[in-house]
């Protein structure tokens, strides 16, 4: 038997297609993702024998690459194996109706306690660069003992120019009071002196080179992960600062400097169009250090796979290259709670 739809009833049936098409593309990506994290007791290695007792999310520095979906419901189970109260803060995340899972102690929950757990659940949004650390004694658990890691939302509605972009990578931005390396617990105090800085948990040499080849569109997500503001210069190239803490620039600001402030997250993308060996560090001079050391800290290098890297005085001439030492790899990957062994340190019973 044939139907006849009339007028009327094919006009409220194509309303309905309209609608639930735009249903499916509101809800497309959301998607409910469990994770599971430990806080652990780590000892790291910042540099050459200069190692550093973190209490680290999964045993590593930074911690895990939470990627996700704007929308998306997250859960994240966090167990303690630490000596001390720990929470964690999602910063950047609004928590709308879920105030309680903004991770502050004594105002939004009690402080995880050695040997418990605690579930986090909120919806992820904004979109953007985020990222997460503790908010217990933060001039201590996240200044000098590397309790924090990126928070990575994708948005619904990427702008023209992040879908030109074909290499990412995190950078998280960190200092270090070598005093305090073996006294968890103590430090973060006024008067502290940083004496080692920080890309990812390592300071130069043993950061590793961003790799690109000419024509990528290369976006560098900063953030500031430490106590310090860190002036960030690349060299041979003019970058568009296009995001701020998350959130696109209307009008982009060309640059070849950038000032990233403790918490803050800016989000630089520039077009891989000079071949060479271009260096990327901290200008302020000081940051560029190893203890009393120079040439070392907030510094990495701009490789071009279009130049040989064989010069023997070049520091990573001979290095084994870690392709994910800035989660480039997993953002390949899409959405998923993404560990590095790269990152691990020695476990502390």
């Amino acid at each position: 038997m044939r139907i006849h739809l009339r007028p009327l009833t094919r006009a409220a049936f194509l309303l309905w297609l309209m609608f639930a098409s735009l249903f499916s593309s509101l809800t497309a990506h959301a998607a409910k993702r469990d994770f599971e994290m430990n806080i652990e007791d780590t000892r790291i290695t910042l540099v050459e024998k200069q190692q550093y007792h973190t209490f680290a999310f999964a045993g590593q520095v930074p911690g895990p690459l939470f990627y996700v979906d704007e929308g998306d419901e997250i859960t994240v189970n966090v167990n303690n194996l630490t000596a001390l109260p720990h929470t964690i803060h999602w910063h950047g995340m609004l928590q709308r109706g879920t105030w309680r899972q903004d991770g502050v102690p004594d105002v939004t929950q009690e402080g995880i306690k050695p040997g418990e757990s605690y579930t986090y659940k909120f919806i992820a949004e904004p979109s953007g660069t985020m990222w997460y650390h503790c908010h217990v004694n933060v001039n201590e658990h996240v200044a000098l003992r590397g309790m924090w890691g990126p928070f990575i939302v994708r948005p619904k509605k990427p702008t023209a120019l992040e879908k030109k972009v074909t290499k990412d990578f995190i950078l998280m931005l960190s200092d270090w009071d070598s005093k305090y390396a073996n006294k968890p617990g103590f430090g973060g105090l006024p008067g502290d002196k940083f004496d080692y800085f920080t890309i990812n948990g390592r300071s130069f040499p043993d950061t590793q080179p961003l790799r690109v080849s000419k024509g990528d569109v290369v976006r560098l997500r900063l953030i500031g992960a430490g106590d310090l503001v860190h002036s960030i210069h690349l060299h041979g190239h003019v970058f568009q600062i296009a995001f701020k803490d998350g959130f696109p620039l209307t009008n982009p600001i060309h640059a070849d400097t950038v000032l990233v402030g403790p918490g803050e997250r800016y989000d630089i993308i520039f077009t891989a169009d000079n071949p060479g060996r271009w260096m990327i560090h901290d200008h302020v001079d000081t940051h560029t250090m190893n203890g009393d050391r120079p040439h070392g800290g907030i510094m990495t290098v701009v490789e071009y796979t279009e130049i040989k890297h064989d010069d023997a005085w070049y520091p990573w001439k001979n290095k084994k290259f870690q392709p994910n030492f800035y989660y480039e790899e997993s953002l390949k990957k899409g959405p998923g709670i993404y560990t590095d062994d790269v990152f691990k340190g020695q476990l502390i019973q």
